[in-house]
């Protein structure tokens, strides 16, 4: 069977474009949400008259729109997209933070980086009277958080002081790592060891520890939280384990 298009063989027409449409949605996100069609063309390696016809339906359909530029930006109809994705990602992490909240007791969580701040999509709480709450959609910077630090350490170093430049790094408690040297030192640990730890850096009294959704679609952690006290050196030990596998479950449950 012939190509079509350059294409995959064997691969129809209408399931191509949908291939590459999204292919090209993805490549602008990963710019920045904006680019010319030279710059799509050679980042996907399609021919131009292929781009255009693709940019041209996807800005009819309002997932891309032309700037005065001449350059494509992704288009507002993708926020409704983003936001029923994010809920259904909430979905689909809630039964595995409720199975840890039910091993270890105290609050679990979930978040991802969007843009330069961590985002929490969904939390199951502790039991306890006392216990920490955090708001789903709340947005916080990276740096002082262990969700942050988990979905960091999975990014070059370059990328990660430049994220900081952006951000700065302020202070929020004593305890709150304020340097690029001293946070990426932390990250360099959480990636050796596989989990990494907010020892009551965002708030004061509060001992968080996290790990990474491994192959997650977006960068993703989940956390488990909880008052410094209770949140001991046995429990973070025993918690590493179970977000592991949680995290791992999640993943599988994502694809």
């Amino acid at each position: 069977m012939a190509e079509t298009n350059g294409g995959p063989k064997g691969r129809t027409g209408s399931v191509q474009s949908i291939e590459r449409a999204f292919g090209l949605l993805e490549t602008m996100a990963d710019a920045g949400g904006m680019m010319g069609l030279s710059q799509l063309a050679t980042a996907s390696g399609l021919p131009l008259p292929t781009i255009h016809r693709l940019v041209r339906t996807l800005v009819d359909l309002g997932y891309l729109r032309q700037e005065p530029s001449r350059q494509y930006v992704l288009g507002p109809k993708l926020i409704r997209l983003g936001e029923s994705s994010s809920h259904m990602l909430s979905v689909f992490a809630r039964p595995h933070l409720a199975r840890l909240v039910d091993e270890l007791g105290e609050s679990a969580n979930m978040a991802m980086l969007d843009g330069d701040q961590i985002v929490y999509l969904a939390q199951v709480p502790s039991r306890h009277s006392m216990r920490m709450f955090t708001e789903v959609g709340r947005r916080v910077l990276p740096h002082c958080t262990a969700v942050g630090k988990a979905i960091l350490a999975q990014f070059p170093e370059a990328a990660v002081r430049d994220l900081l430049h952006r951000t700065g790094m302020p202070q929020h408690t004593d305890n709150t790592i304020t340097t690029a040297d001293a946070f990426t030192t932390q990250l360099h640990q959480a990636s050796d060891h596989g989990y990494a730890m907010d020892e009551g850096e965002q708030e004061v009294g509060v001992r968080c520890v996290a790990v990474a959704v491994p192959d997650a679609p977006t960068p993703l952690a989940i956390s488990i939280s909880g008052p410094a006290g209770r949140m001991t050196e046995d429990l973070v030990e025993r918690a590493v384990p179970l977000l592991t596998q949680a995290a791992k479950s999640l993943s599988e449950d994502l694809h």
